[in-house]
Protein backbone atom coordinates (compact mmCIF):
# COMPACT_ATOMS: atom_id res chain seq x y z
CA UNK A 1 0.00 0.00 0.00
CA UNK A 2 2.89 2.35 0.58
CA UNK A 3 3.71 2.40 -3.12
CA UNK A 4 0.16 2.99 -4.36
CA UNK A 5 0.09 6.74 -3.84
CA UNK A 6 3.29 7.55 -5.74
CA UNK A 7 2.14 5.26 -8.57
CA UNK A 8 -1.23 7.05 -8.70
CA UNK A 9 0.53 10.39 -8.77
CA UNK A 10 2.60 9.26 -11.76
CA UNK A 11 -0.55 8.11 -13.59
CA UNK A 12 -2.28 11.45 -12.95
CA UNK A 13 0.86 13.28 -14.02
CA UNK A 14 1.11 11.33 -17.26
CA UNK A 15 -2.60 11.87 -17.94
CA UNK A 16 -2.24 15.61 -17.40
CA UNK A 17 0.84 15.75 -19.59
CA UNK A 18 -0.91 13.89 -22.41
CA UNK A 19 -3.88 16.28 -22.22
CA UNK A 20 -1.51 19.24 -22.38
CA UNK A 21 0.32 17.79 -25.38
CA UNK A 22 -2.89 17.29 -27.37
CA UNK A 23 -4.25 20.69 -26.39
CA UNK A 24 -1.02 22.36 -27.48
CA UNK A 25 -1.05 20.47 -30.79
CA UNK A 26 -4.60 21.63 -31.50
CA UNK A 27 -3.78 25.26 -30.67
CA UNK A 28 -0.90 25.23 -33.11
CA UNK A 29 -3.14 23.62 -35.73
CA UNK A 30 -5.85 26.28 -35.56
CA UNK A 31 -3.68 29.38 -35.72
CA UNK A 32 -1.64 27.89 -38.59
CA UNK A 33 -4.88 27.67 -40.57
CA UNK A 34 -4.97 31.46 -40.80
CA UNK A 35 -1.31 32.57 -40.66
CA UNK A 36 -0.08 30.18 -43.34
CA UNK A 37 -3.04 30.70 -45.67
CA UNK A 38 -1.89 34.25 -46.39
CA UNK A 39 -0.06 33.22 -49.57
CA UNK A 40 -3.29 32.18 -51.30
CA UNK A 41 -5.28 35.04 -49.75
CA UNK A 42 -2.93 37.83 -50.91
CA UNK A 43 -3.75 37.49 -54.66
CA UNK A 44 -7.46 37.77 -53.75
CA UNK A 45 -6.83 40.82 -51.58
CA UNK A 46 -4.76 42.47 -54.33
CA UNK A 47 -7.66 42.08 -56.78
CA UNK A 48 -10.34 42.97 -54.21
CA UNK A 49 -8.74 46.25 -53.08
CA UNK A 50 -6.47 47.03 -56.09
CA UNK A 51 -3.24 46.90 -54.07
CA UNK A 52 0.48 46.89 -54.88
CA UNK A 53 2.67 44.01 -53.68
CA UNK A 54 4.04 46.19 -50.87
CA UNK A 55 0.54 47.11 -49.69
CA UNK A 56 -0.66 43.53 -49.89
CA UNK A 57 2.32 42.36 -47.82
CA UNK A 58 0.66 44.13 -44.85
CA UNK A 59 -1.73 41.19 -44.70
CA UNK A 60 1.23 39.15 -43.55
CA UNK A 61 3.52 41.56 -41.73
CA UNK A 62 0.84 43.26 -39.58
CA UNK A 63 -0.08 40.11 -37.60
CA UNK A 64 3.61 39.13 -37.49
CA UNK A 65 4.59 42.48 -35.96
CA UNK A 66 1.93 42.10 -33.29
CA UNK A 67 2.98 38.51 -32.59
CA UNK A 68 6.53 39.79 -32.09
CA UNK A 69 5.53 42.67 -29.83
CA UNK A 70 3.27 40.38 -27.83
CA UNK A 71 6.02 37.79 -27.37
CA UNK A 72 8.66 40.39 -26.53
CA UNK A 73 6.72 42.47 -24.01
CA UNK A 74 4.05 40.04 -22.78
CA UNK A 75 5.85 36.69 -23.00
CA UNK A 76 7.07 36.95 -19.42
CA UNK A 77 3.42 36.92 -18.26
CA UNK A 78 3.49 33.15 -18.80
CA UNK A 79 6.10 33.04 -16.01
CA UNK A 80 4.42 35.67 -13.85
CA UNK A 81 0.71 34.76 -14.11
CA UNK A 82 1.04 31.09 -14.99
CA UNK A 83 0.56 29.18 -18.22
CA UNK A 84 -3.20 28.63 -18.01
CA UNK A 85 -4.25 32.27 -17.56
CA UNK A 86 -2.17 33.54 -20.44
CA UNK A 87 -3.36 30.76 -22.75
CA UNK A 88 -7.03 31.41 -21.91
CA UNK A 89 -6.66 35.15 -22.43
CA UNK A 90 -4.94 34.65 -25.79
CA UNK A 91 -7.53 32.16 -27.04
CA UNK A 92 -10.36 34.51 -26.01
CA UNK A 93 -8.96 37.47 -27.99
CA UNK A 94 -8.23 35.26 -31.00
CA UNK A 95 -11.79 33.94 -31.04
CA UNK A 96 -13.28 37.44 -30.96
CA UNK A 97 -10.94 38.74 -33.68
CA UNK A 98 -11.72 35.85 -36.05
CA UNK A 99 -15.48 36.12 -35.59
CA UNK A 100 -15.29 39.88 -36.22
CA UNK A 101 -14.32 39.22 -39.86
CA UNK A 102 -18.06 38.82 -40.47
CA UNK A 103 -18.75 42.42 -39.37
CA UNK A 104 -17.31 44.40 -42.28
CA UNK A 105 -15.36 44.50 -45.54
CA UNK A 106 -12.58 47.05 -45.43
CA UNK A 107 -8.83 46.59 -45.89
CA UNK A 108 -8.01 48.74 -42.86
CA UNK A 109 -10.61 46.91 -40.76
CA UNK A 110 -9.08 43.60 -41.78
CA UNK A 111 -5.63 44.86 -40.79
CA UNK A 112 -6.98 45.85 -37.36
CA UNK A 113 -8.39 42.36 -36.85
CA UNK A 114 -5.16 40.78 -38.04
CA UNK A 115 -3.28 42.85 -35.49
CA UNK A 116 -5.55 41.52 -32.74
CA UNK A 117 -5.01 37.97 -34.05
CA UNK A 118 -1.26 38.53 -33.85
CA UNK A 119 -1.48 39.89 -30.30
CA UNK A 120 -3.49 36.89 -29.16
CA UNK A 121 -1.26 34.34 -30.92
CA UNK A 122 1.76 35.87 -29.20
CA UNK A 123 0.05 35.32 -25.86
CA UNK A 124 -1.21 31.76 -26.14
CA UNK A 125 1.77 30.54 -28.19
CA UNK A 126 4.23 31.82 -25.59
CA UNK A 127 2.23 30.13 -22.84
CA UNK A 128 2.08 26.91 -24.85
CA UNK A 129 5.82 26.94 -25.56
CA UNK A 130 6.58 27.43 -21.87
CA UNK A 131 4.17 24.60 -21.07
CA UNK A 132 6.02 22.25 -23.41
CA UNK A 133 9.17 22.93 -21.42
CA UNK A 134 7.34 22.22 -18.15
CA UNK A 135 6.33 18.71 -19.22
CA UNK A 136 9.64 17.77 -20.90
CA UNK A 137 12.17 15.78 -18.87
CA UNK A 138 15.26 16.85 -20.82
CA UNK A 139 16.46 18.81 -23.86
CA UNK A 140 16.16 15.79 -26.18
CA UNK A 141 12.56 15.11 -25.16
CA UNK A 142 11.80 18.83 -25.49
CA UNK A 143 13.08 18.87 -29.07
CA UNK A 144 11.14 15.75 -30.10
CA UNK A 145 7.90 17.07 -28.59
CA UNK A 146 8.42 20.46 -30.23
CA UNK A 147 8.74 18.77 -33.62
CA UNK A 148 5.49 16.88 -33.00
CA UNK A 149 3.65 20.06 -32.03
CA UNK A 150 5.02 21.90 -35.05
CA UNK A 151 3.90 18.91 -37.11
CA UNK A 152 0.32 19.76 -36.13
CA UNK A 153 1.10 23.37 -37.05
CA UNK A 154 2.05 21.95 -40.43
CA UNK A 155 -1.28 20.14 -40.70
CA UNK A 156 -3.06 23.44 -40.04
CA UNK A 157 -0.87 25.08 -42.68
CA UNK A 158 -2.08 22.46 -45.16
CA UNK A 159 -5.73 22.78 -44.15
CA UNK A 160 -5.84 26.60 -44.28
CA UNK A 161 -4.78 27.16 -47.92
CA UNK A 162 -6.80 24.11 -49.01
CA UNK A 163 -9.93 25.53 -47.37
CA UNK A 164 -9.39 28.92 -49.00
CA UNK A 165 -9.01 27.24 -52.40
CA UNK A 166 -12.19 25.25 -51.74
CA UNK A 167 -14.11 28.37 -50.73
CA UNK A 168 -12.97 30.24 -53.83
CA UNK A 169 -13.87 27.32 -56.10
CA UNK A 170 -17.47 27.62 -54.86
CA UNK A 171 -17.44 31.45 -55.20
CA UNK A 172 -17.48 31.85 -51.42
CA UNK A 173 -15.62 34.54 -49.49
CA UNK A 174 -12.13 33.75 -48.18
CA UNK A 175 -13.13 35.50 -44.94
CA UNK A 176 -15.11 32.41 -43.97
CA UNK A 177 -11.79 30.72 -43.14
CA UNK A 178 -11.50 33.08 -40.17
CA UNK A 179 -15.04 32.35 -39.05
CA UNK A 180 -14.25 28.63 -39.01
CA UNK A 181 -11.01 29.26 -37.12
CA UNK A 182 -12.93 31.36 -34.58
CA UNK A 183 -15.42 28.55 -34.02
CA UNK A 184 -12.66 25.97 -33.49
CA UNK A 185 -10.82 28.34 -31.17
CA UNK A 186 -13.99 28.86 -29.09
CA UNK A 187 -14.15 25.10 -28.57
CA UNK A 188 -10.46 25.04 -27.59
CA UNK A 189 -11.08 27.90 -25.16
CA UNK A 190 -13.73 25.85 -23.38
CA UNK A 191 -11.47 22.77 -23.28
CA UNK A 192 -8.51 24.80 -22.00
CA UNK A 193 -10.66 26.34 -19.26
CA UNK A 194 -11.80 22.94 -17.96
CA UNK A 195 -8.44 21.18 -18.30
CA UNK A 196 -5.94 20.58 -15.50
CA UNK A 197 -2.46 21.97 -15.99
CA UNK A 198 0.85 20.76 -14.49
CA UNK A 199 1.81 22.44 -11.24
CA UNK A 200 3.83 25.61 -11.68
CA UNK A 201 5.11 28.21 -9.21
CA UNK A 202 4.56 31.67 -10.67
CA UNK A 203 7.45 34.13 -10.68
CA UNK A 204 6.33 37.22 -8.80
CA UNK A 205 9.57 39.06 -9.58
CA UNK A 206 9.36 38.75 -13.37
CA UNK A 207 8.91 42.00 -15.29
CA UNK A 208 8.09 43.23 -18.75
CA UNK A 209 11.82 43.67 -19.44
CA UNK A 210 12.77 40.03 -18.84
CA UNK A 211 12.63 39.14 -22.54
CA UNK A 212 14.69 42.17 -23.51
CA UNK A 213 17.28 41.34 -20.85
CA UNK A 214 17.82 37.95 -22.46
CA UNK A 215 19.15 39.65 -25.59
CA UNK A 216 22.42 40.00 -23.69
CA UNK A 217 22.57 36.21 -23.30
CA UNK A 218 24.62 34.69 -26.11
CA UNK A 219 22.53 31.51 -26.25
CA UNK A 220 19.21 33.34 -26.48
CA UNK A 221 20.55 35.79 -29.06
CA UNK A 222 22.34 33.11 -31.10
CA UNK A 223 19.31 30.83 -31.43
CA UNK A 224 17.04 33.82 -32.06
CA UNK A 225 19.20 35.05 -34.94
CA UNK A 226 19.37 31.55 -36.45
CA UNK A 227 15.59 31.31 -36.28
CA UNK A 228 15.23 34.76 -37.86
CA UNK A 229 17.31 33.66 -40.88
CA UNK A 230 15.29 30.48 -41.20
CA UNK A 231 11.89 32.19 -40.91
CA UNK A 232 12.81 34.83 -43.50
CA UNK A 233 13.64 31.96 -45.85
CA UNK A 234 10.53 29.92 -45.13
CA UNK A 235 7.92 32.67 -45.35
CA UNK A 236 9.30 33.72 -48.73
CA UNK A 237 7.75 30.55 -50.11
CA UNK A 238 4.29 30.51 -48.57
CA UNK A 239 3.78 34.28 -48.95
CA UNK A 240 5.18 34.98 -52.44
CA UNK A 241 5.55 31.64 -54.27
CA UNK A 242 1.90 31.68 -55.49
CA UNK A 243 2.53 35.12 -56.98
CA UNK A 244 5.79 33.96 -58.59
CA UNK A 245 4.16 30.90 -60.12
CA UNK A 246 1.44 33.01 -61.78
CA UNK A 247 4.10 33.58 -64.46
CA UNK A 248 4.43 29.82 -65.14
CA UNK A 249 3.03 28.75 -68.52
CA UNK A 250 4.30 25.19 -68.88
CA UNK A 251 2.53 21.84 -68.86
CA UNK A 252 2.52 21.40 -65.06
CA UNK A 253 -0.15 24.00 -64.30
CA UNK A 254 -1.84 21.70 -61.75
CA UNK A 255 1.41 21.51 -59.79
CA UNK A 256 1.74 25.30 -59.99
CA UNK A 257 -1.77 25.69 -58.56
CA UNK A 258 -1.02 23.37 -55.63
CA UNK A 259 2.68 24.12 -55.04
CA UNK A 260 2.05 25.65 -51.61
CA UNK A 261 0.01 22.65 -50.52
CA UNK A 262 2.84 20.32 -51.62
CA UNK A 263 5.31 22.50 -49.69
CA UNK A 264 3.23 22.31 -46.51
CA UNK A 265 2.66 18.54 -46.87
CA UNK A 266 6.39 17.87 -47.19
CA UNK A 267 7.16 20.21 -44.28
CA UNK A 268 4.61 18.44 -42.10
CA UNK A 269 5.79 14.92 -43.00
CA UNK A 270 9.33 16.00 -42.21
CA UNK A 271 8.37 17.27 -38.76
CA UNK A 272 6.77 13.99 -37.75
CA UNK A 273 9.76 12.15 -39.24
CA UNK A 274 12.08 14.39 -37.20
CA UNK A 275 11.05 12.65 -33.96
CA UNK A 276 12.58 9.47 -35.38
CA UNK A 277 15.62 11.14 -36.94
CA UNK A 278 16.55 12.93 -33.71
CA UNK A 279 16.82 9.60 -31.88
CA UNK A 280 19.43 8.39 -34.38
CA UNK A 281 21.42 11.42 -35.53
CA UNK A 282 22.97 14.49 -33.93
CA UNK A 283 20.72 17.53 -34.26
CA UNK A 284 23.63 19.80 -35.24
CA UNK A 285 24.61 17.63 -38.22
CA UNK A 286 20.99 17.21 -39.35
CA UNK A 287 20.41 20.97 -39.38
CA UNK A 288 23.71 21.64 -41.17
CA UNK A 289 22.97 19.21 -44.01
CA UNK A 290 19.31 20.20 -44.28
CA UNK A 291 20.22 23.90 -44.47
CA UNK A 292 22.60 23.05 -47.32
CA UNK A 293 19.75 21.37 -49.19
CA UNK A 294 17.50 24.42 -48.63
CA UNK A 295 20.16 26.81 -49.95
CA UNK A 296 20.68 24.54 -52.97
CA UNK A 297 16.93 24.58 -53.75
CA UNK A 298 16.88 28.38 -53.74
CA UNK A 299 20.13 28.87 -55.66
CA UNK A 300 19.21 26.42 -58.45
CA UNK A 301 15.68 27.88 -58.67
CA UNK A 302 17.03 31.38 -59.19
CA UNK A 303 19.69 30.16 -61.60
CA UNK A 304 17.48 27.93 -63.77
CA UNK A 305 14.22 29.90 -63.56
CA UNK A 306 10.57 29.33 -62.71
CA UNK A 307 10.36 25.90 -64.35
CA UNK A 308 12.83 24.60 -61.75
CA UNK A 309 11.39 26.71 -58.90
CA UNK A 310 8.05 24.97 -59.48
CA UNK A 311 9.59 21.75 -58.12
CA UNK A 312 12.50 22.82 -55.95
CA UNK A 313 10.70 25.45 -53.86
CA UNK A 314 8.03 22.99 -52.63
CA UNK A 315 10.73 20.32 -52.15
CA UNK A 316 12.60 22.64 -49.78
CA UNK A 317 9.73 22.17 -47.31
CA UNK A 318 11.01 18.66 -46.56
CA UNK A 319 14.39 20.05 -45.51
CA UNK A 320 12.86 23.00 -43.65
CA UNK A 321 10.66 20.71 -41.56
CA UNK A 322 12.76 20.29 -38.43
CA UNK A 323 14.56 23.65 -38.52
CA UNK A 324 12.20 25.84 -36.54
CA UNK A 325 11.03 23.42 -33.82
CA UNK A 326 14.57 22.16 -33.20
CA UNK A 327 16.18 25.59 -32.98
CA UNK A 328 13.26 26.86 -30.89
CA UNK A 329 13.41 23.99 -28.40
CA UNK A 330 17.20 24.22 -28.04
CA UNK A 331 17.00 27.95 -27.41
CA UNK A 332 14.38 27.52 -24.68
CA UNK A 333 16.17 24.49 -23.22
CA UNK A 334 19.21 26.64 -22.43
CA UNK A 335 17.24 28.21 -19.56
CA UNK A 336 15.55 27.01 -16.36
CA UNK A 337 11.77 26.52 -16.30
CA UNK A 338 11.10 29.81 -14.57
CA UNK A 339 12.56 31.61 -17.61
CA UNK A 340 10.88 29.53 -20.31
CA UNK A 341 8.16 32.12 -20.87
CA UNK A 342 10.67 34.94 -21.29
CA UNK A 343 12.93 32.83 -23.54
CA UNK A 344 10.00 31.69 -25.66
CA UNK A 345 8.81 35.30 -25.91
CA UNK A 346 12.18 36.55 -27.15
CA UNK A 347 12.50 33.80 -29.75
CA UNK A 348 8.91 34.41 -30.84
CA UNK A 349 9.69 38.11 -31.23
CA UNK A 350 12.62 37.36 -33.56
CA UNK A 351 10.42 34.85 -35.39
CA UNK A 352 7.68 37.40 -35.99
CA UNK A 353 10.10 40.21 -36.86
CA UNK A 354 11.72 38.06 -39.54
CA UNK A 355 8.32 36.86 -40.76
CA UNK A 356 7.19 40.48 -41.06
CA UNK A 357 10.28 42.10 -42.57
CA UNK A 358 11.27 39.28 -44.92
CA UNK A 359 8.13 39.32 -47.12
CA UNK A 360 7.86 43.11 -46.82
CA UNK A 361 11.40 43.60 -48.13
CA UNK A 362 10.72 41.05 -50.87
CA UNK A 363 7.61 43.00 -51.87
CA UNK A 364 9.55 46.28 -51.93
CA UNK A 365 12.33 44.76 -54.05
CA UNK A 366 9.75 43.18 -56.35
CA UNK A 367 8.00 46.52 -56.84
CA UNK A 368 11.33 48.32 -57.44
CA UNK A 369 12.38 45.96 -60.24
CA UNK A 370 8.90 45.13 -61.50
CA UNK A 371 8.95 41.40 -60.75
CA UNK A 372 8.52 39.35 -57.58
CA UNK A 373 11.38 37.13 -58.81
CA UNK A 374 13.86 39.78 -57.62
CA UNK A 375 12.47 39.44 -54.12
CA UNK A 376 13.42 35.77 -54.22
CA UNK A 377 17.05 36.75 -54.80
CA UNK A 378 16.89 38.37 -51.38
CA UNK A 379 15.34 35.24 -49.88
CA UNK A 380 18.17 33.18 -51.39
CA UNK A 381 20.68 35.28 -49.44
CA UNK A 382 18.79 34.44 -46.21
CA UNK A 383 19.03 30.73 -47.07
CA UNK A 384 22.79 31.01 -47.63
CA UNK A 385 23.27 32.86 -44.31
CA UNK A 386 21.31 30.13 -42.52
CA UNK A 387 23.48 27.45 -44.10
CA UNK A 388 26.71 29.18 -43.05
CA UNK A 389 25.46 29.67 -39.49
CA UNK A 390 24.34 26.06 -39.02
CA UNK A 391 27.60 24.64 -40.36
CA UNK A 392 29.41 26.84 -37.83
CA UNK A 393 27.08 25.49 -35.14
CA UNK A 394 27.87 21.91 -36.24
CA UNK A 395 31.63 22.45 -36.18
CA UNK A 396 31.82 24.24 -32.82
CA UNK A 397 28.52 23.34 -31.05
CA UNK A 398 28.70 26.35 -28.69
CA UNK A 399 25.53 25.50 -26.71
CA UNK A 400 26.40 21.86 -25.90
CA UNK A 401 27.54 22.41 -22.30
CA UNK A 402 24.62 24.75 -21.54
CA UNK A 403 22.10 22.21 -22.86
CA UNK A 404 23.70 19.36 -20.90
CA UNK A 405 23.45 21.14 -17.56
CA UNK A 406 19.97 22.57 -18.18
CA UNK A 407 17.29 20.93 -16.03
CA UNK A 408 13.70 20.55 -17.12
Amino acid sequence: MQNSQPHAAVVVDNHTHNQVKWMTCLMFFVFAMTTDAVGVIIPEVVAQFNLTLTQAAAFHYVPMIFIGLSGLFLGQLADRLGRKKIILFGLFIYTLACVAFALGQSFNFYLLLLGLCGLSIGLFKTGALALIGDISNNAQGHTRLMNRVEGFFGLGAIAGPALVALLLSYDLAWEQLYLLAGFICAVLLLIAWRMDYPGYVTQAQSSIWDCLALVKNRYALGFSLAIACYVATEVAIFVWLPTLLQQYDGQWTTMAAHAITVFFILRTLGRFLAEWLLTRFCWTSLLAWFSTAIAACFIVSMWQGIAWALWLMPLSGLFMSMMYPTLNSKGISCFPRNQHGAAAGLILAFTALAAALGPLLMGIVGDMFGDVRYGFYLATSFAVLLCIGLWWNFLFNPAEQQLQKATH
